[in-house]
């Protein structure tokens, strides 16, 4: 199998105007798979991302990464020339991607409707804070908020300290996966009423509206259902999930951290001879994971003190004989070297440009999900600023020099 040639998505062109990570994110997933992704970008800033998390240089490894496969073009959307050319592109597009605040594209005059004017068969898919529609719909809200707003703030952390956050922006990630998955049902139901002879689907089904609270409110699994059927109101515990046990993370005596997930009834007996400890397999009241949560205090502190005695790489040895899900706590040096990523191609070197200069052999995430053995090749790192404007606007909308200086804001630097 010829890795190169896998492009399942090849043939779609999407238009992405998007900043930081939610539509950048849907953008990044179908360029993965072949869609022709064209990025407009403002002038002379361009996406904000290109400046966060910059160690060094002008564009950052996480605007790279996020954007990916990627083509930059820039236009001012300030002038009537750069809307004209937004309108041209939607219409040579399948799928426009979005996250600016509700009304925002209606205020630059490039409302669904105007676009739809434009292509009667494009997918509008809109990332906000809240939704386009409701009572919350025109507030601002980065991912922080509706996070928050989810439900799932409030269980990360310790029960005796504030709620915390995760190590990355988790909302617009998950916001980002559904707007990908809606554009792609989108475009299902589109070809599939082509196939069929059934005629146009309408706008409003074309329009696929995604909310950050909605997106991670989603992820709680019966978080809502358990509080109205029994009152039951999760709490936050820690490295444990509720519920369940023993299942945490311990130290072990050379400082590294396991994972040990022991909650299985037949994985918790195997789990309890392996930490020397028969008097808890045999124990009548921990043979369900009910007793065993009711006990999950008792349970942890054997299995710390048992992890104690023993280096992290001797601990998951034991475990790993006796059938025992456990792993380590990786950080990303661990990810760098480890042998599994490597089989599967999930971390693909590239020599990057920070703008300043080049670093040769920079590793970067793989493309998920795996086709085939491993993960797709990356063709191109996210582009620098403007890299594709005269490509796009020269050759598919075929734009002489001075319209692309009007649509890009060039003719309004060079007046300035």
């Amino acid at each position: 199998m010829t890795h190169q040639t896998i492009a399942p998505l090849d043939g779609v062109r999407v238009l992405e105007l998007g900043n930081y990570i939610a539509a950048p994110t849907a953008g990044r997933l179908l360029a993965d798979f072949g869609a022709e992704v064209i990025k407009v970008e403002r002038p002379g800033t361009g996406d904000e991302l290109r400046n966060w998390r910059l160690h060094k240089g002008n564009t950052s490894m996480l605007y790279r990464t996020l954007n990916r496969n990627k083509k930059s073009v820039v236009l001012d959307l300030r002038t009537e020339a750069g809307k004209q050319a937004v309108l041209e592109l939607a219409a040579k597009c399948d799928i426009l991607l979005e996250n600016f605040r509700p009304g925002t594209l209606e205020r630059w005059g490039l409302g669904p409707e105007v676009l739809n004017e434009a292509n009667p068969d494009l997918i509008v898919t809109r990332i906000s804070a809240f939704g386009q529609t409701g009572p919350l719909s025109e507030r601002p809200g980065f991912a922080a908020v509706a996070e928050a707003y989810g439900g799932f703030r409030n269980l990360v952390g310790d029960p005796d300290r504030a709620p915390v956050r995760v190590g990355v922006s988790i909302g617009d990630s998950i916001a980002g996966l559904y707007a990908a998955f809606g554009s792609m049902m989108s475009l299902y139901q589109r070809e599939a009423r082509r196939r069929d002879s059934a005629g146009a689907v309408p706008l409003t089904e074309r329009i696929i509206d995604v909310a950050l609270n909605e997106a991670m409110f989603s992820m709680m699994e019966s978080l809502i259902p358990d509080y109205q059927a029994y009152g039951v109101d999760r709490q936050r515990v820690g490295g444990r999930m509720e519920g369940i046990a023993p299942s945490n993370a311990y130290v072990c005596n050379d400082g590294a951290s396991i994972v040990v997930a022991g909650n299985g009834d037949s994985i918790y007996q195997r789990y309890m001879q392996t930490i020397g400890r028969p008097d808890l397999a045999e124990d009548p009241s921990l043979q369900t994971n009910a007793g065993r949560w009711a006990k999950r205090e008792e349970l942890d502190q054997a299995i710390g003190e048992w992890a104690a005695t023993l280096s992290g790489a001797e601990a998951l040895a034991a475990l790993e004989a006796a059938g025992v899900p456990a792993g380590p706590i990786y950080t990303a040096a661990d990810i760098s070297t480890d042998t599994q990523y490597a089989a599967r191609n999930m971390i693909q070197k590239f020599d990057v440009s920070t703008g300043e200069e080049v670093l040769p052999g920079v590793g970067f995430p793989g493309i998920v999900p795996v086709i085939g053995d491993q993960s797709l090749p990356i063709r191109n790192l996210g582009p620098d600023l403007g890299e594709n404007t005269q490509e796009i606007l020269g050759g598919l909308l075929n734009m002489d020099a001075a319209q692309i200086d009007a649509a890009s804001g060039r003719k309004e630097a060079l007046r300035s």
